[in-house]
Order: structure tokens, then sequence, then C-alpha cells
């Protein structure tokens, strides 16, 4: 699972979203990619369920590349 190996402080402030992304929409690697509809909050653990599902669905023979971070600690 994705984080951060060391932090200078614990936790975080909020923050704010502000629409979508202008920028980082264009594929760096492959041929195909997934794009989000909306801004949400995303933890590590759903980046890793979503490149599970997606490798198991290519039954093993493709590579997958994750150029997301979850380097804001999210809680419930």
């Amino acid at each position: 699972m994705l984080q951060p190996k060391k932090t200078k402080f614990r936790r975080s402030q909020k923050g704010r979203m502000k629409g979508n992304a202008q920028r980082g929409n264009q594929l760096a690697f492959g041929s195909f990619g997934i794009k989000s509809l909306q801004s949400k909050w995303i933890t590590g653990r759903q980046i890793e369920a979503a490149r599970i599902a997606v490798t198991r669905y290519m039954e093993r023979q493709g590579q997958v590349w994750v150029r997301v971070f979850p380097d804001k600690p999210i809680t419930k």
C-alpha cells in the first residue's frame, strides 16, 4: 500500500478542492488510461484496490502504472 516514508508533521491541514485539474490529463505511459469525472479525496487503500482489480481483469498480461500518491492522511 502506498504511504509516505516520513513526514514532518503527523497530521495535515484539511485544505479544499477547487474544480478539476487543467493539467496532467495526458497519458505519460501506455495506450489506455482512466480519468476521474469528479474531484474527491482518495486513500491509499482505494488506489491499491483499483490497481489490483485492473491487473486481475487484464489477467496479468499488461503493465499498470499508477501516477497518484496518497501524501495526505485521510481518515473515516
